[in-house]
């Protein structure tokens, strides 16, 4: 006969963290759409008909083209109607017109231009595209072009590429900085906690914007665009890890304290194991709330100094790059398209923001 203890489950606190989560309906949803998100930025080049790079000048700030599936004979597959193309006098800008006596099918695994894939693979296999070669009115643009007559959903997804990575890559830098000197002066405190605190208040009081235009000017125009792309994402580590330090500076100061790990001292443990054993495992759910919580805050710093022209520039392609061209009332007005980019800043933030509070939820012993 089994003893009662031997029915008894226990699991881990990840384990729990991730049950009370799966509650949490609008986290998981956000989840799915991040996901999404990235698996569409990252392969953008081979599910778009065109290169972000690639120029059309009959088609300069065209619209958005409609998709259709059926006509006066009912289904007939994917396809668009070929676009004419006049120009309006009064506001001089170019009218396109939907010709309905040309039907252009969509084709899926395409052979048209050719790209690199994340820099590396070199093809010319696309998801979609049309097979009219040489017909100038064949053109395929969901999300319509730019003013050079570039295809505008190519760039907000190949910009996605920068603006989501550098949140990854960003937070890492920052997070690492933040748990490790945090920990360090909460421990070891004394000489060293003072140290660290007074570096921390120094950075905090250093003004954001006068030093990005300060590092901004300080850049060698000879600087390629992954030179500035490193730069930057460095610099937003260095400024960011401060609040992260803070907090888990705090923690440790509390929980060194515990019964738990005064035990283990008079046991004869040495630090690195209390460290390892009891300090570390009562940051994890604080250290994985504030990393999706941070995420979103480096995207935004990064659309906003591209935005003002402090952070990365043409040809480079980012979300803040591409909204340097609506910031315009007439732009906005005339082509109200070039703002797709601030919807996924905002689909984004939002989704980054509901899985920071469900994890927080879960994280939280105290919440039901």
């Amino acid at each position: 006969m089994a003893k009662p203890a031997d029915n008894i489950v226990y699991a881990s606190q990840l384990r729990l963290m991730w049950l009370k989560f799966k509650s949490h309906k609008l986290a998981l949803y956000s989840v799915g759409v991040l996901l999404t998100l990235y698996f569409i930025t990252f392969f953008s080049q081979f599910l778009v008909p065109h290169d972000y790079a690639e120029r059309n000048s009959d088609r300069i700030n065209a619209p958005p083209q409609t998709v259709h599936f059926f006509d006066e004979n009912g289904w007939r597959g994917p396809y668009v109607y070929a676009l004419d193309q006049s120009l309006d006098l009064e506001n001089l800008t170019w009218v396109y017109t939907e010709d309905t006596t040309q039907k252009l099918p969509i084709h899926f695994l395409v052979h048209t231009t050719e790209y690199k894939l994340w820099g590396l693979f070199k093809s010319d296999l696309h998801l979609l595209g049309l097979l009219e070669a040489g017909n100038e009115a064949a053109t395929l643009h969901l999300l319509g072009t730019d003013s050079f007559g570039r295809d505008y959903l190519a760039r907000v997804l190949f910009g996605g590429q920068i603006s989501l990575s550098i949140g990854l890559v960003g937070v890492a830098f920052s997070f690492i900085l933040g748990l490790v000197l945090g920990g360090i002066s909460g421990y070891l405190g004394g000489f060293v906690d003072n140290v660290i605190q007074r570096l921390i208040e120094l950075l905090v009081a250093l003004p954001t914007l006068p030093l990005w235009m300060g590092l901004a000017a300080a850049v060698p125009p000879s600087w390629t665009p992954q030179q500035v792309y490193l730069m930057m994402t460095i610099i937003l580590s260095l400024v960011t890890w401060t609040g992260l330090a803070r907090v888990v500076r705090g923690k440790v100061l509390s929980v060194r304290e515990e019964d738990f790990v005064l035990a283990a001292r008079l046991g004869g443990a040495r630090q690195p194991w209390i460290i390892r054993k009891h300090l570390l495992p009562s940051l994890v759910s604080y250290s994985i709330v504030s990393l999706t919580m941070a995420i979103p805050g480096m995207i935004l710093g990064e659309t906003a100094l591209s935005f003002l022209g402090l952070g990365l520039q043409p040809p480079a392609v980012s979300w803040g790059v591409l909204l340097q061209e609506a910031q315009n009332l007439r732009t906005i007005a005339l082509y109200p398209w070039l703002l797709a980019p601030a919807i996924m800043i905002i689909l984004v933030v939002l989704a980054f923001n509901f899985i920071g509070d469900g994890l927080r939820d879960a994280a939280d012993p105290y919440v039901r």
